[in-house]
């Protein structure tokens, strides 16, 4: 990766940890959290975001670091993908309360980070990990006319274009609804398979 690509994530990085355009700057102040920026390889072929950061992740300022991260770990490992060769974020850099949901405002104050990562890392393939993942990227990757339940489209691959070149776009179930559903695990294997022709 260029000096100049490298210079422009750490850029990202301290204007997030400024970040003031929500209320979950306060949140992660008055918690003494961290916000969860993105980790992995800078010039990963396969990029996963998710959708906010838990509450082990506000601690450590690690995405993927509880328990949804040691599922996502046992499925790359299924499909001989290491986990420091992709690139991992969220739709949100700082955590909602009691993990709720992402609000409309949160998304747009975060999009513009997420944005220019995914610029500046220039993935072939982009993986959603769960329906706030998978909504943005169809919907900023002019594929809104193909968003579907999530229960109907995972596991599907999608090409479009972008500024930069061809990106394929996968949405997968989170791997957090594992947690609650263990027949999900067997789908998410089998969809995660998809991922050998790419990697």
């Amino acid at each position: 990766m260029s000096i100049e690509a490298e210079a422009e994530l750490k850029k990202i990085k301290n204007e997030i940890l400024n970040c003031k355009k929500c209320p979950l700057f306060e949140e992660r102040v008055n918690n003494k959290y961290y916000p969860v920026i993105g980790a992995g390889n800078h010039e990963a072929s396969i990029v996963f975001i998710g959708e906010a950061p838990g509450l082990n992740e506000a601690k450590t300022g690690k995405p993927f670091c509880g328990m949804a991260g040691k599922i996502l770990d046992e499925l790359l490992q299924s499909v001989d993908i290491k986990r420091e060769d992709i690139y991992i974020t969220n739709i949100l850099k700082d955590r909602p309360p009691g993990n709720r949901d992402p609000r409309p405002e949160e998304i747009s104050a975060c999009l513009p980070y997420l944005k220019r990562q995914i610029k500046i890392i220039k993935p072939k393939v982009i993986c959603s990990l769960g329906r706030y993942a998978m909504n943005f990227l169809m919907e900023n990757f002019e594929l809104a006319d193909q968003i579907d339940q999530i229960s109907n489209i995972h596991g599907k691959v999608f090409t479009t274009n972008d500024l930069f070149q061809n990106v394929i776009i996968i949405p997968f179930y989170h791997p957090a609804a594992v947690i609650y559903n263990r027949s999900l695990k067997n789908t998410l294997l089998q969809d995660f398979k998809i991922l050998e022709k790419f990697k």
